[in-house]
């Protein structure tokens, strides 16, 4: 999620462990730095190596088992600089910043770009796909509530916002369930048998979702837009990636191949030859506008055999392109 939710999340949590009027902005405050102190993990990052980055982002920092070692590393900072202010005992420094890390990864683990709940033990990347890394219908009210709790220093505001971060992930996953049936009758009526499918939230809302699934060698890609009933937005469809096929010069044992595969693993296989530069290979998953293949970021091939891969990012005609997702959610397109 933004950074911004994982702050209010993990500041309505801690906010429900403590009896004194006072310490409700105190427990708050240090619940919202420590909710979003996993994602300092965006540091871990190498000019030489650009797949570092999304390596080790959502890793070990985000792990269950790494909570209470990141709760005490921000309680040992906060406690030292805010000690005389909230007179909290290092035992309550510690648990409020516990709570507060220990939502991050729980929350992240909803979205679709995969978190290492389990590591070091398993490095598998859960990814339940019910809500949009940024969503303001799902954001607004918990920021809404959370201010009600520090300005009236009553933490039955924390426990409503996160009353609804439970019942909104709860209509997402319902709403997953329903795309979902909706995608396997959409690869039916064309024929297609997919081997696998694959859907998400379109950017900001749980109203129009991006389906992909996998047939005969390519990947297609719709929308569906589900309110009372459902509708489908025909997308587009592009060949799996195949190095021998589509990179024919590549040595696979070269530098650059190891980093197509290691790319490979980060986005469970969603990859294609970009069909506008020959040279990009694509992460299908993300787009602005759920029904087409417009990657927000891909990696390039270099001709040097042994030069490391450009990672890119993509965010161009990004106000054109809300507008037209815009069109998809209020169904005006």
């Amino acid at each position: 999620m933004d950074p911004l939710t994982q702050g209010l999340i993990g500041a309505s949590a801690p906010q429900l462990l403590t009896t004194k009027c006072r310490s409700i902005a105190w427990a708050g405050c240090f619940g919202f730095m420590a909710g979003m102190a996993p994602d300092l993990d965006v540091l871990i990052r190498s000019s030489s190596d650009p797949l570092l980055l999304l390596e080790y982002h959502r890793q070990f920092s985000h792990s269950i088992f790494f909570i209470p070692i990141g709760g005490l590393l921000i309680a040992g900072i906060l406690h030292f600089l805010c000690r005389k202010k909230t007179r909290f005992s290092f035992r309550e420094s510690w648990l409020f910043c516990t709570v507060g890390f220990g939502t991050h990864g729980l929350l992240d683990s909803f979205t679709s770009y995969g978190t290492m709940l389990w590591w070091p033990f398993n490095d598998e990347r859960v990814a339940l796909n019910i809500v949009s890394i940024v969503d303001p219908l799902f954001t607004i009210p918990i920021l809404l509530l959370f201010l009600l709790g520090v300005f009236r220093s009553q933490k039955r505001y924390g426990a409503a916002a996160l009353v609804w971060a439970t019942v909104y992930l709860g209509a997402g996953l319902m709403q997953r369930e329903r795309v979902t049936n909706i995608g396997y009758n959409i690869a039916e009526g064309r024929g297609h048998s997919p081997s696998r499918l694959f859907v998400k939230p379109s950017f900001g809302n749980i109203l129009v979702w991006k389906v992909i699934y996998e047939a005969d060698g390519h990947f297609f890609v719709d929308a569906v837009r589900v309110g009372t009933e459902g509708s489908v937005i025909n997308g587009e469809s592009v060949r799996i990636l195949n190095l021998a096929r589509d990179f024919p010069r590549l040595n696979r044992n070269s530098r650059q191949a190891k980093d197509v595969r290691r790319f490979e693993r980060l986005t469970n296989g969603y990859l294609a030859a970009d069909p506008v530069m020959s040279a990009r290979i694509i992460d299908i998953r993300y787009s602005m506008i759920p029904n087409k293949i417009d990657p927000l970021w891909s990696i390039e091939i270099q001709e040097e055999q042994d030069a490391s891969i450009k990672l890119h990012s993509h965010r161009h005609n990004s106000t054109e392109k809300l507008l037209l997702l815009w069109s998809l959610i209020t169904g005006s397109s």
